[in-house]
């Protein structure tokens, strides 16, 4: 009986360094949908739709949200069976179930919303976590985004991507019926002058951000557009200390979308951006020695 225990003990639990870190990650997200409601009824205050305005608005939540990542860049990799994965993943998946029955509408909607997005969010990070693990050589990540952007474009072309576009845009144009489905794994965030939060970026978006930057600690590069490394941020409490390039990267590809009012997919931006900045780095290392 005990060493049945011990064994499904060792299946569903973390050491007691990473339990603290994903409390903290729990904590935190909290903290970042709290921020985001009151943006957004700062928003309602403001009646234009220049770019400008948005701008400013996705930039503090996304800067926001990189804060977010700091936890996880502490996380210590443990040695795991395929049932630990299963077993979590089924967790996580039941929750965000769980989280798409609350009531989203009346006055409680915009806060319901916003605790979506974080568990969307916070399911991404845990899944990129696990992702990188596995990338053994920096190298590994040039495959990765020419395999990413390659499915994602040929999906927006001629795949599912596209229709589920019509969809979202059909649904947030009237505001009629149930949403899609697609809208459960949708991340949304606060718009000047909108009555309701707008969908902004996917969970597989966020889940490629946090990878990068994963990646990136994990092999001693420093990602961070504000200075020193971001474990090192973390490690010393500097919360607001910390922009990965990842970040940026999926900054630029939702204001393109949002000043050219066409759909342009995250995940091919997000790795344009990347393979240039490693590219860049590469040659101006290369330039010192």
């Amino acid at each position: 009986m005990h060493n049945n225990l011990m064994s499904l003990q060792s299946l569903v639990s973390f050491n007691k360094s990473n339990r603290r870190l994903i409390l903290l990650l729990l904590a935190s997200h909290v903290v970042w949908s709290c921020a985001v409601v009151g943006l957004w009824s700062a928003g309602q205050l403001i009646d234009s739709s220049l770019a400008l305005w948005s701008g400013v608005f996705l930039g503090l939540q996304l800067y926001a949200a990189a804060q977010l990542i700091l936890p996880a860049l502490l996380l210590h990799p443990e040695e795991r069976t395929r049932g630990f994965y299963l077993f979590w993943i089924g967790i996580l998946i039941v929750l965000l179930w769980l989280v798409n029955q609350l009531p989203y509408q009346g006055s409680w909607h915009a806060v319901f919303v916003t605790l979506k997005s974080a568990m969307l969010l916070l399911v991404a990070t845990i899944i990129a976590a696990a992702l990188a693990r596995y990338v053994n050589k920096l190298w590994e990540i040039v495959p990765v985004c020419i395999v990413m952007t390659l499915a994602d474009f040929a999906s927006w072309f001629k795949g599912p991507t596209s229709g589920f576009i019509r969809q979202i845009e059909n649904y947030y144009r009237t505001l009629e019926g149930p949403p899609p489905l697609i809208d459960a794994i949708l991340v949304k965030l606060a718009l000047p002058g909108s009555v309701n939060l707008a969908p902004v970026f996917g969970i597989s978006d966020w889940i490629m951000v946090v990878f990068f930057a994963l990646v990136a600690r994990q092999h001693g590069v420093n990602d961070n557009l504000f200075g020193g490394y971001g474990e090192t941020q973390a490690r010393r409490g500097r919360v607001g200390a910390y922009l990965p390039v990842s970040v940026l990267a999926l900054f630029i590809a939702n204001m393109l979308a949002h000043m050219t009012g066409l759909f342009i997919p995250a995940l091919p931006m997000i790795a344009l951006v990347m393979l240039l900045w490693y590219g860049m780095r590469h040659l101006l290392h290369r330039d010192k020695l």
